[in-house]
């Protein structure tokens, strides 16, 4: 058996070529640490099922023949794996971009080079092997890239990581969905936006929900104001946040909001004014209009109540495929092959009773329990969702309680399904072929 593991704590360049590793070496099991760093669970909690990863209690370690240690050098920062390091000695085979004078895993063979990340080395063998990556993998790995050179501003970073970078842009790397995910960088002047900002920060109730919209006046070119009103809008403790920035020496006011209630519809009244974005953030760049107008243009838009003009109805698969509780295991499985998902609703009588994934097959201890009835292994904490929410509130729901699915419930009967795959193509179209 072939595993490939990585450092606790994991990053992204970490999880990158976790997933890079399976590539190179196909058959081999990516086997997770328990502990991740926290934007990379939330990335993984949405896109989970777009990568095949395990956990050290999964796997046999005495099987273990061949381990592939990717992003560390150091025996104390694997994820119990000592077993590997003093009873079963398999072949090791190392890519590390770390300092070599401390290593003190004994390879057979290893790729040891001081790039900016451990990615890099790894993308110069994929293009080697002339291996396809799939737009979802281009843009883990151009994260991974990215957060840990900086986007390529920290002094570690290489020609050779820039070359990376470019490559993983031409496999269709997303870079929304990377700025979704890496802290961009806050520096001084972002700081000082921030604490005028707060000085003046006011709040009113529009529709139930706290608002707030700030004018502030700003001169020459400053980068990352998105992030300035996020945190704003967290430290301001409010539902929305609104910053209009105004550029005089050059008339301009930039619009810049940020949302987390789905009656609040920040891409559909930044396209009301000539901008645009997503349910949860948009912007708009005015020229030669009174800030003040448009503070007072934005509230009124705000209690017009904007909702998504996209429901769940409009994006979730139906008719639904599913199982009876009473069906055997062995039948799901074969099921789910079929069809290609990885997961369905247990439904009796048009009653839906629970879900059954692939996930539940690990309770299975024997053989023999794949005669059992699905009843005995499926999930009965149902997550479902009303048919005219949001796309927003469905990735919200799944990212909390990290599921991949959510039932459609209209009537107390089950009318379709979402999937991470439908929230993915509705918000990115990011997909692989």
């Amino acid at each position: 058996m072939q595993i490939v593991t990585t450092h606790k704590n994991t990053d992204f360049d970490g999880l990158a070529c976790l997933v890079a590793a399976t590539l190179i070496y196909p058959g081999t099991v990516a086997v997770l640490p328990k502990a991740i760093n926290p934007n990379v669970k939330a990335f993984l909690s949405f896109h989970k099922d777009m990568f095949e990863l395990a956990e050290v209690d999964d796997i046999d370690l005495s099987a273990v023949d061949k381990l592939i240690v990717v992003d560390t050098n150091k025996w104390s920062r694997l994820d119990r794996m000592g077993k590997l390091k003093n009873d079963f000695s398999p072949e090791i085979l190392l890519w590390d971009h770390h300092d070599a004078f401390d290593c003190d895993i004994d390879a057979s063979w290893k790729c040891q080079e001081n790039t900016g990340a451990a990615i890099t080395l790894m993308i110069r063998r994929l293009k080697e092997l002339g291996t396809n990556i799939s737009p979802i993998q281009a843009t883990l790995f151009l994260t991974g890239l990215y957060e840990d050179t900086g986007s390529l501003t920290f002094p570690s970073a290489t020609a050779e990581d820039a070359y990376a970078a470019g490559y993983l842009l031409e496999q269709m790397a997303d870079l929304k969905i990377l700025k979704t995910f890496l802290q961009p960088g806050y520096g001084q002047r972002q700081k000082d936006i921030l604490f005028e900002m707060l000085k003046k920060a006011g709040r009113r109730k529009i529709n139930n929900y706290s608002v707030s919209i700030n004018i502030t006046s700003i001169s020459g070119h400053v980068n990352n104001l998105s992030l300035v009103v996020h945190m704003y809008r967290e430290i301001a403790n409010v539902d929305v946040a609104v910053g209009i920035f105004v550029h005089e020496e050059n008339d301009k006011c930039i619009v810049i909001g940020r949302s987390i209630v789905e009656d609040i519809n920040i891409g559909s009244i930044m396209r009301s004014i000539g901008g645009g974005g997503h349910p949860g953030a948009g912007s708009a760049l005015l020229k030669s209009v009174n800030p003040r107008s448009v503070r007072d243009r934005m509230i009124e838009l705000m209690k017009g109540n904007q909702e998504s003009s996209v429901q769940i109805r409009d994006i979730m698969s139906s008719p639904v495929v599913h199982v009876a509780s009473s069906i055997s295991m062995s039948r799901v499985a074969a099921i789910l092959k079929e069809k290609g998902c990885t997961g369905l609703p247990v439904i009796d009588d048009g009653i839906l009773k629970g879900i059954i994934s692939r996930r539940d097959f690990k309770k299975l201890k024997k053989q023999s329990q794949l005669k059992s009835p699905v009843k005995a292994f499926m999930s009965t904490k149902n997550i479902t969702i009303s048919p005219e929410r949001s796309p927003m509130h469905a990735a919200r729901l799944m990212v909390k309680h990290d599921i991949g699915r959510l039932p459609v419930i209209e009537n107390d009967r089950i009318i379709g399904i979402i999937s991470r795959s439908d929230a993915m193509r509705y918000f990115y179209d990011a997909l692989p072929d």
